[in-house]
């Protein structure tokens, strides 16, 4: 395969999580210990935030609507609903059935939410107020009787008007004002509610996705999810400004995000970069997308579309955008991406804020084997299985044959048990010469 690197960026970060994984390990340790008290002192120690109830009153919640202009809220009620809906169909996407895979043996499968889920709603730089939809409404959609959500206070007042709107709107059953280490703990050990979680969702910094790695296990997670990654894929017909204003719209996310362009038309890759400066120039003072573009964006020419596929597969990127024609080809082809956009009439900043697909999607290379939050991950899909006397005639001697070939013993016994009392006087049959 031919690839030509028009610009190569340094390779994504692996950082040392040891310290990381030593600092969260003692929080959430203490945290289970001392209970309430110690995620009270965290949240004073790392946040100043000390209020008398951690839990935000429908008063409080009220009082942040009022603050809120008309428009804003009718945005983040469409975003939600856009989102919702989605879910919705996903959830009804997943399907019951029972069948007689024996004479006289039902098995079936059922799909089961689970009771109570912990949705992290990030704050730092920014307002993720999307994040409360992707989550909160995900949860809610597939059928999770209590959420619990959770979101680091900005100021003296909590959690920021809007965000506190979302996660309200997005049908929170409880919302909690913490952040960082302190909120994941919280929601996992039910501190403030008295329900624990059993399932962490949402992104976040490094402590907050070590936090849900550390607690696996215990609880169910989404992903552990690393900087955003988007990735471009164009052939000449792209028009090379917007693509040079989606790479960067992507790398202001955060000075690790990875941003790249795969394209088959050099003059596309060239004029790119040569515009990529005059985007940068569109964003405020002290944006970090021009840091992030420089150590981590990349342009890479290929000879044809098929080698461009081939290389977005092995990227296998959270964001995959094509700005290319024959769409339906690509969407047939590629395999490995968090989450797809066709065409240049979409972009990663609708699926970041309001088309409705879920935007927590897996990073550093997970897409090849899975994908983002959907409806299912707050599902469990369990087996169940009845049985009538006379199937046990073959169904028991089999199990109790393999069993012996095993060396299981006492799982042999529990099918001759069975033979013995439901076909007295019969041969059991069910012992095997040695192997």
């Amino acid at each position: 395969m031919t690839v030509e690197y028009l610009k190569q960026g340094h390779p994504a970060l692996q950082p040392d999580l040891s310290l990381t994984t030593q600092t969260v390990q003692e929080m959430l340790d203490r945290m289970e210990t001392e209970g309430e008290g110690a995620t009270r002192t965290y949240s004073q120690k790392l946040d100043s935030w000390n209020p008398e109830s951690f839990v935000v009153s429908a008063a409080e919640i009220a009082a942040a609507e009022r603050t809120l202009p008309e428009t804003v809220k009718e945005d983040i009620r469409f975003a939600h609903k856009q989102v919702r809906e989605f879910a919705n169909r996903q959830r009804e996407s997943l399907h019951e059935f029972e069948f007689e895979s024996h004479p006289g043996l039902i098995v079936g499968q059922r799909h089961i939410p689970v009771a109570a889920a912990g949705c992290y709603v990030p704050g730092g730089r920014f307002a993720h107020l999307a994040s409360a939809a992707m989550s909160v409404a995900t949860a809610k959609a597939a059928g999770v009787e209590h959420v619990t959500a959770c979101s680091p206070p900005r100021d003296e007042n909590g959690i920021h008007p809007a965000t506190l709107f979302g996660m309200s709107t997005a049908g929170a059953d409880t919302i909690l004002s913490l952040g960082g280490v302190q909120a994941v703990g919280a929601m996992a050990f039910g501190h403030f509610t008295g329900k624990p979680v059993n399932i962490l969702a949402g992104p976040g910094n490094r402590f907050v996705a070590e936090a849900k790695r550390l607690l696996y296990g215990r609880v169910g997670i989404d992903v552990v999810a690393g900087p955003t990654e988007s990735l471009i894929i164009a052939d000449d017909s792209a028009d090379p400004w917007i693509v040079a204003v989606d790479l960067i719209s992507q790398a202001e996310h955060g000075a690790e995000s990875t941003t790249i362009l795969i394209t088959t038309s050099r003059r596309v890759g060239e004029d790119v970069l040569r515009l990529i400066p005059q985007a940068l120039a569109q964003l405020p003072a002290g944006s970090i997308a021009g840091e992030a573009w420089e150590n981590f964006g990349e342009v890479v020419l290929t000879d044809t579309r098929e080698q461009a596929a081939k290389l977005a597969d092995e990227y296998a990127n959270e964001h995959v955008q094509v700005q290319a024609e024959d769409l339906d080809w690509w969407l047939r082809t590629l395999r490995n991406y968090g989450s797809l956009f066709l065409g240049e009439e979409t972009t990663v900043t609708y699926g970041d804020k309001t088309s409705g697909p879920n935007h927590i999607l897996p990073t550093r290379g997970a897409a090849s084997y899975t994908g983002g939050l959907w409806a299912g991950k707050f599902i469990k899909t369990v087996t169940y299985q009845r049985m009538t006397r006379s199937a046990n005639a073959q169904i028991g001697r089999v199990a109790a044959r393999i069993s012996r070939v095993e060396g299981m013993e006492g799982h042999a016994l529990s099918g001759d048990v069975r033979l013995e009392k439901y076909f007295p006087g019969e041969p059991l049959n069910t012992r095997v010469r040695a192997l």
